[in-house]
């Protein structure tokens, strides 16, 4: 076919690209001519955008013409048979498994990394064989010859990291086309070029009957270009471009690049692949044509347009950064932004209340579309959720990634448990997902994982399904059984140690179905994960022969995360939530392009572990930075709505955001014609604003006399002086704080272990010295021991038990015998019971007893027992005299806290908070038990046969304990209200 002048058309960002490239379609074509002709376009969405732009131009019934998606400008989809291919005299061979491409360059990864002395983990093998994957597709699009790596002399320029991952990837790819070759297929970027080459031969010897219009094209790989050249030259071809600037100064276009090498230096320009037009820029040169040969699309659509002006401040806004000099000579026409308005918020919250505001504000005008475009997939999000408190399901084109639906999230819960070996925490949030039992048998399910859930409370079990047993009672050991025989299969798989993956992944799937049935795999995110399981299985015998399963969490969020799933509802028709690739060619009445942070919009080039810079440079690859000038062109078509809301939050999740350079350009440029949207900003505020504060009083519950305890232990004492309201809510709400689950052994713990160890020492050893030792390290070789704890407190509980030992041996000698330990009690005083339980008592020489408390850490200050505090031994003495335990009455003559907590390098003290004289301002020995009784029954009178009121923290410094802090409000009111 001879080459006729080109038809090359571009439709500026002003203008809806839809509908006027349909206006300008149908324009003077028949409905048959308009039927037999072809449309190709970027990818599916931009497909969708023209159908229903031909829908609204036809007022009636067409037939339209073939659409067809090239696919987007990464690699795109393969034009498959929609082209047909069939009748190719060669057709290409089938292109590899996406999961078998996959799994293959994993293996080879690992293994030329295990021939380097680099061993890498199996997760970390499939992350770098994305990686690679894609740098692969890069060079194939590129249409760069692997073999070309071998050819360059770099390495005295790179340094040891990049000529390692040089090495490997040259030697992976030479292994490749071997792989490829066993299974008769080729590449899909290889395949998708070869059929576009094909097409290209075809239609240049034999054009189309009907009309072919190339549109919106951005795809610059070297095949996409000279069909796009073909198309441009057929009798009825026609190229049309999205916003190629045709009003940008020679100079400005020259500076772009792609620059040729200086004649007599070899020295590169630096081309500018952060602008707007330079992918366009580099389209026009390998079609091997000039920009001045580019018309204006002549055709008027009924879409939203905006007028011209706005594009020529746009293109100003967005000139190389060497030529933003002329801001300050433009004139007031060339820098107005019309009808573009900019909300600041303080956080992503706000931006995201703000953005769904004003969606739905543009629903209240009947027929006005209005849609968000943003890279932030939180924040689309977030906006899809505030347009559902109105009602609204609005459709976030862009998808979810499956590890984030509920498919996806269950398989990585059970992989995760199981990797854990089913410790406490991501079991529990297995059991409790909502896929796990649902219908009918949800209810006893989720009652029988309450139960589970309270008696996992505290320091982590045994590891294992066994270990788990071992702590559960009652009903949630019942439970337990029934939901062992559900996980045992699964256990024993991933207990095996390193495996194929095949079978790692079919015991995943078949416990998966155990728990869930067939809910796991209904719906787009069901259909997703079955597909994505099926497809891991049947190739993964093609990757590393042999996993850990400790991985195969990591493994499978790597490969769910690429995974977009779409779901299928019955969104509202005038309003969209679009991603960067998706909004492409689309149109609304109101466009909101939110996120527009530094490092989200645009966001920040994704690097290449394989190939340095440099490499990148000199194979003629895309450079990095390349993506900010594709998400910079997608800003400038977004900001060609006729209204348009920019936003941006000051700061993200955790830390302040700097604000985009697009953001930047315009507010410079602009001026004070950059308007803020403040009316919006302040009705975003004011929609969820709270009223005045009325903060909360002091608590001071009184309740009936009848409802007050009328008994009392010996350590709820301090509580109910030091924090009434605390000992209000424990014994008359009767509301008790739960451990955490897997919690770390604390103070408590600890406390109670060595009570264990000493009562078991006494009551079966006869407080035996050579006995001690052996018990409490059989306790610390206990599996449900933390093994940190187990390192960290060993040494210190042999050295003070040791010191316990000998104590107790050195008194002996001196007539001072152990006479209980770990005994319990109770005595009526005051009109209340008063119930107590000790550590030990002792019979003194002089027939006296000796009350002794053990701490694992500091005993409380003589201060705080002067102030009518820590009275608990005296309490005890008191029980003791008045003969309220068993076998052992008579007169306390010493009160003693043992501690086993350091002091002067050494691990054990004693301390009495007493002395016989009262030195040091301590209470005389011979009065504590009367002092003690004094100060339990003004306690009493007051608040448990009194009518005190139980008031909240009454004396805090004694009131250090928080678990009621949040019930009683307490930061509402205190330093307030005291």
């Amino acid at each position: 076919m001879p080459e006729r002048g080109l038809r090359l058309f571009t439709i500026p960002a002003h203008r809806a690209f839809a509908d006027a490239l349909v206006a300008g379609l149908m324009r003077g074509r028949s409905p048959g001519d308009l039927a037999r002709g072809l449309v190709l376009l970027p990818n599916n969405r931009a497909v969708r955008a023209v159908s229903d732009a031909f829908v609204r131009a036809s007022g009636g019934g067409l037939i339209l013409p073939r659409l067809v998606p090239l696919g987007d400008p990464d690699l795109g989809e393969a034009i498959g048979a929609a082209l047909d291919v069939a009748d190719t005299e060669e057709p290409p061979p089938p292109a590899v498994a996406p999961y078998a491409r996959r799994m293959i360059l994993a293996r080879l990864v690992a293994e030329e990394r295990e021939r380097a002395g680099e061993p890498v983990s199996s997760s970390e093998a499939v992350r770098l064989a994305g990686e690679l994957a894609r740098t692969l597709d890069q060079l194939l699009v590129e249409e760069v010859p692997p073999h070309r790596l071998t050819e360059l002399d770099l390495a005295p320029e790179l340094t040891e990291h990049w000529r390692r991952a040089l090495s490997t990837f040259s030697v992976v790819i030479n292994r490749w086309p071997g792989e490829l070759a066993k299974l008769g297929a080729i590449d899909a970027a290889d395949r998708r070029s070869r059929l576009l080459d094909q097409l290209e031969r075809r239609w240049h010897a034999t054009p189309p009957a009907g009309f072919v219009c190339a549109a919106g094209v951005t795809d610059a790989a070297p095949a996409v270009a000279r069909l796009l050249r073909c198309v441009a030259a057929m009798p009825q071809g026609q190229v049309v471009f999205a916003d190629l600037d045709l009003g940008m100064p020679a100079e400005e276009w020259d500076a772009l690049g792609p620059h040729r090498p200086d004649p007599d230096t070899g020295f590169i320009r630096r081309s500018i692949e952060t602008h707007p037009q330079f992918h366009l820029k580099v389209m026009l040169d390998r079609m091997g044509v000039a920009r001045d040969e580019v018309a204006r699309w002549r055709g008027g659509g009924e879409g939203p347009d905006a007028n011209a002006a706005r594009g020529r401040a746009i293109a100003n806004a967005l000139a190389p950064a060497d030529f933003t000099g002329k801001w300050t000579d433009l004139a007031a026409a060339d820098r107005r932004l019309s009808g573009v308005l900019a909300a600041e918020l303080a956080t992503p919250a706000d931006e995201a209340q703000t953005i769904a505001l004003a969606l739905r504000g543009a629903l209240e005008e009947p027929g006005r579309t209005a849609a968000l475009v943003t890279p932030d997939r939180a924040l689309a999000r977030r906006v899809a959720v505030h347009c559902s408190r109105w009602g609204i399901e609005i459709e976030d084109t862009a998808g979810r990634p499956l590890s984030l639906n509920a498919s996806g999230t269950l398989l990585l819960a059970l992989a995760e448990a199981a990797a854990q070996r089913f410790s406490p925490l991501p079991l529990l949030a297995l059991l409790k997902h909502p896929l796990v039992r649902g219908g009918k048998d949800r209810l006893p399910w989720l009652d029988g994982v309450r139960a589970l859930d309270r008696g996992l409370r505290g320091p982590r079990p045994p590891a294992g399904l066994h270990g788990i047993g071992t702590v559960l009672k009652g009903h949630a050991a019942t439970f337990w059984e029934e939901v062992r025989a559900l996980l045992d299969p699964l256990a024993a798989i991933f207990d095996a140690g390193p495996q194929p993956l095949a079978g790692l992944v079919a015991a995943l799937r078949e416990t998966a179905v155990d728990l869930c049935g067939d809910p796991l795999w209904s719906g787009p995110a069901g259909r997703a994960a079955a597909e994505f399981v099926a497809d891991l299985e049947v190739e993964a015998p093609a990757g590393p022969p042999r996993v850990d399963p400790a991985e195969l969490p990591t493994l499978m969020r790597t490969l769910l995360d690429e995974i977009a799933v779409r779901q299928q509802r019955d969104w509202h028709p005038r309003i969209a939530i679009y991603g960067l690739i998706e909004a492409r060619l689309q149109s609304a009445d109101l466009m909101i392009l939110g996120g527009l942070n530094e490092g989200v919009w645009p966001g920040r080039p994704s690097p290449d572990p394989w190939l340095a810079p440099r490499i990148r440079t000199t194979l003629g690859l895309p450079g990095l930075e390349r993506r900010i000038g594709i998400a910079a062109h997608d800003f400038a078509q977004g900001l060609g709505a006729p209204q348009v809301l920019v936003t941006r939050a000051r700061r993200d999740a955790s830390s302040p955001a700097l604000a985009s350079r697009l953001w930047l350009r315009l507010q410079a440029m602009a001026g004070d014609r950059f308007e803020r949207d403040h009316v919006l900003e302040q009705q975003a505020r004011l929609l969820d604003a709270a009223p005045v504060p009325m903060p909360a009083d002091r608590p001071a519950p009184s309740p009936a006399a009848e409802l007050r305890p009328r008994a009392i232990s010996v350590t709820e004492v301090d509580r109910l002086k030091a924090d009434p309201y605390s000992f209000y809510a424990r014994r008359v709400l009767r509301l008790s704080p739960l451990d955490p689950v897997d919690a770390d052994p604390t103070a408590a713990w600890r406390g109670t272990a060595v009570h264990a160890i000493l009562e078991a020492w006494w009551k079966e050893d006869a407080c035996a010295p050579d006995a001690l030792r052996p018990r409490a390290l059989a306790m610390l070789e206990q599996a449900e021991v933390h093994p940190l704890l187990r390192a960290l407190w060993q040494p210190r509980l042999r050295e003070a038990i040791d010191w316990i030992a000998g104590q107790v041996t050195a008194m002996a000698g001196e007539g001072r015998k152990v006479l209980s330990a770990e005994g319990r009690g109770e005595i009526e005083i005051a009109g209340v019971k008063l119930s107590g339980r000790y550590d030990r008592i002792d019979l003194l020489p002089d027939g006296k007893l000796a009350v002794i408390d053990y701490k694992t850490g500091k005993p409380p200050s003589a201060t705080a027992v002067r102030e009518g505090f820590s009275l608990q031994l005296g309490l005890l003495g008191l029980i003791a005299e008045r003969g309220g335990f068993d076998h052992i009455r008579g007169v306390a003559g010493a009160f003693e806290y043992w501690s086993l907590a350091k002091r002067r390098d050494a691990f054990g003290f004693i301390e009495s908070p007493v002395d016989p004289e009262g030195k040091r301002d301590r209470v005389v020995t011979d009065r504590f038990t009367a002092v003690a009784a004094h100060n339990f029954a003004e306690v009493a009178d007051l608040w448990l046969t009194g009518d005190e009121p139980f008031t909240a923290k009454l004396v805090p410094e004694y009131a250090p304990y928080a678990d009621y802090d949040q019930l009683m409000r307490r930061d509402e009111w205190y330093g307030r209200d005291r």
